[in-house]
């Protein structure tokens, strides 16, 4: 029976303590502040990331180093036979595409996962991987269930300001000054490989409503029948991220519904303030 480890990166959300609990690997992603080179949860702390983009810094990710990446397998393959390598989906980077490009130098050792998740959805096909490890499965098995169940989830994001989607080109400058005077906060979502508008809100109110109202679509059609794992992340402040979760506590009653800071590669782009939820269909094991 193979011995296999799981290894993911930091856009999981899973820090590098959580990751020692879990018995997982995370290799941390790399950012640039005014051009200097920062590793999340290693020199990079969220708190000292959402004060340097308060204060207007340049800050721009990036994807690790090849030979960071291969490191980090070589020292997992010391003392197990297979890794599963579960990285940020490859329509959000070109980390994975790497990753896998990479991993044709360790045939039959080690399997890259590109299941087109992010965050707390990616969170949980790490949650699936070391359940299907500990049950016996090997590398290869484990890379096929979770690419099959890829597509199976889904995120919705409401961002508090505009300032970091102008930034990012996804709405114009003209777009954003006006929606921030009529308070408009745009929902976002994450069905597949990347970040794409879903609806337009006036104000908090509305836009929590959309959220909830489109997962409860979702639980009830899309995955009708079938069970899934609910969860929350937000960059917004504690206080709003547990009304959050009380909110969806109370439209989804049943279920036990985990919550996590946003990774930093998804704050760069949407800024502080941002609630987020997201299911993913329950896999079979």
């Amino acid at each position: 029976m193979a011995h296999v480890a799981i290894v993911t990166d930091s856009n999981s959300g899973i820090t590098q303590a959580a990751g020692k609990e879990l018995g997982v690997r995370v290799l941390p992603m790399p950012f640039y502040i005014n051009e200097e080179l920062f590793f999340e949860d290693i020199t990079l702390t969220q708190e000292a990331f959402y004060r340097r983009l308060a204060e207007d810094a340049d800050i721009s990710t990036s994807q690790p180093a090849p030979g960071d990446v291969t490191d980090l397998w070589e020292q997992v393959l010391e003392s197990c036979d297979q890794v599963v390598y579960i990285p940020m989906s490859s329509g959000l980077s070109a980390s994975c595409e790497t990753a896998r490009m990479l991993a044709a130098d360790y045939k039959d050792r080690v399997f890259v996962v590109d299941n087109q998740r992010i965050s707390i959805t990616q969170r949980q096909s790490v949650l699936d991987a070391l359940e299907m490890a500990r049950a016996g499965m090997d590398g290869q098995t484990i890379h096929d269930a979770l690419m099959r169940e890829r597509l199976e989830a889904s995120i919705y994001i409401t961002v508090d300001t505009l300032k970091y989607l102008k930034k990012g080109g996804r709405v114009t400058a003209a777009g954003a000054a006006i929606g921030t005077v009529l308070n408009i906060k745009p929902v976002l979502q994450i069905q597949g490989a990347k970040l794409d508008a879903f609806a337009k809100a006036r104000g908090w109110k509305s836009a929590k409503k959309i959220m909830l109202d489109a997962m409860e679509k979702d639980v009830r059609e899309r995955f009708a029948g079938k069970k899934v794992h609910l969860s929350a992340a937000y960059t917004c402040s504690e206080e709003a991220a547990q009304e959050w979760k009380r909110e969806l506590q109370e439209r989804f009653p049943g279920y036990e519904i985990h919550m996590d800071k946003l990774s930093l590669s998804v704050a760069c782009h949407i800024g502080a303030g941002s609630m987020a939820v997201a299911c993913s269909k329950e896999l079979a094991v």
